[in-house]
């Protein structure tokens, strides 16, 4: 049936009011049920709780909610390619919110392909070389991956150097000896030859590294292989969960060493949980402010966790607030694209990633670090900030909360280092 042409007009001038505040679909990958989901659950809330108030708060982005569609994929790589195959092709996603190193990377190339911005929990510098030019072997252009924080490899560098800083600060001779330890997977594997390459570059004694898998178990033949080596300095490579295994096993047999914790492995939960064995790790976090902070951002930050905690009694750890983060960075480049009519695409999302340097999420000062993306270097940060996990007691009795409040358990800060952007540790 043909219209006339005014009621043709008529018609298309009625729709265009209900297509302009048609919902914005988001995918949200979380792992709630797999072997890293210890820290995935903080996260996937806290991205979880930070969209719904942009939906409550500001009506969505540019007055279109957020349709967003969350999926527990249990850590296993090939659910999130059928997943994202669902997103992609039925529901139209316009952007995702990912998590694990093995799932981001396989869908490197989709995600190229198809145009969607996936802002990933995971951090591995394979992600960074957005044009392409490091012409690494195994490393394929990442125009459309995005993460906030410093990668695996950097924060990785960025402890290495406080590490051979900290052997000559205690007046140590010889050689300093450093280890990787992780499962044989891609996510502990992501920094190790970085890692290790500075590590020479530092004057460190580089040693076999030391495998153990993601899940909790008895590793008291790594703590006994890592105390027969000498090792002065060690890197967790794991997700907390089995980290704590490692801790307790290694406290057990009398092991002195200077315990590295990844991004992932180690927080106040973890603390918790593997008590003074935790005690003295040294890891990065993302965020200027820690939970109990104040400031502006933290007004912004407890408000959020109300989404999912209305008395606003719950603690949350360093993971949730770099959910935060990770999610309105994705908030703002998505109102970015919207500015001034502008259609809300996969290419115009992965733009607003550019349209800023220094980039805090407005109402998030204090909380959010510093972000710079370009066209061709995908690092948002080369900042690296390091704190040491203090466990001066007993925790098992008492929430989190209650340790960190009675200062039996704290969050201290180390050092900020500042990495330099050398164009050969772009991508690797």
């Amino acid at each position: 049936m043909r219209l006339p042409l005014p009621l043709l007009a008529g018609a298309l001038l009625a729709a265009g009011p209900a297509l302009a505040q048609a919902p914005i679909p988001v995918g949200h990958l979380m792992d709630n049920s797999g072997p890293t989901s210890d820290v995935g659950v903080p996260y996937g809330q806290g991205v979880a709780d930070t969209l719904a108030w942009v939906n409550q708060t500001r009506n969505g982005v540019a007055g279109r909610r957020l349709a967003v569609s969350g999926y527990d994929y249990g850590y296993q790589a090939p659910r999130a390619v059928s997943q994202y195959q669902s997103w992609a092709q039925r529901e139209r996603v316009v952007a995702i919110q990912g998590w694990g190193t093995a799932d981001t990377e396989a869908l490197v190339r989709f995600v190229t392909r198809d145009r969607i911005p996936y802002i990933s929990a995971s951090y591995s510098a394979a992600l960074t070389d957005a044009g392409g030019r490091s012409g690494r072997q195994g490393v394929e252009a990442t125009p459309f991956n995005f993460f906030y924080g410093p990668s695996y490899s950097d924060a990785l560098r960025g402890m290495l150097q406080w590490a051979a800083d900290d052997w000559r600060a205690r007046g140590q001779q010889g050689r300093p000896r450093y280890v990787h330890m992780g499962a044989n997977h891609p996510y502990p594997n992501s920094p190790k030859e970085a890692g290790e390459a500075l590590a020479r570059e530092l004057g460190f004694e580089v040693l076999p590294a030391i495998q153990f898998a993601l899940t909790p178990g008895d590793y008291t033949a790594q703590c006994l292989t890592l105390k027969n080596q000498g090792a002065n300095y060690a890197y967790l490579g794991n997700t907390a969960g089995s980290n704590i295994s490692v801790l307790r096993a290694c406290q057990t047999v009398g092991v002195q060493v200077q315990f590295l914790g990844n991004v992932w492995g180690m927080d106040e939960n973890a603390m918790k949980a593997a008590g003074t064995a935790a005690d003295g790790v040294v890891f990065p976090v993302r965020t200027a402010a820690v939970w109990g902070g104040t400031g502006p951002g933290m007004d912004t930050i407890r408000t959020i966790s109300r989404v999912s905690d209305q008395a606003g009694t719950a603690y949350r750890p360093v993971h949730y607030l770099a959910g935060a983060c990770a999610a309105m960075l994705m908030v703002e480049a998505m109102e970015t694209a919207a500015a001034n009519g502008g259609q809300v695409n996969g290419v115009r999302i992965r733009d607003g990633f550019y349209a800023r340097r220094d980039w805090v999420p407005n109402g998030f000062q204090g909380v959010c670090n510093p972000s710079t993306f370009t066209d061709t270097d995908h690092r948002g940060t080369m900042r690296v900030a390091l704190y040491r996990a203090r466990v001066t007691g007993n925790t098992a009795q008492g929430s989190v909360q209650e340790l960190m409040a009675a200062g039996t358990m704290s969050l201290q800060p180390v050092t900020t280092i500042e990495l330099p952007r050398r164009a050969d540790w772009l991508g690797w």
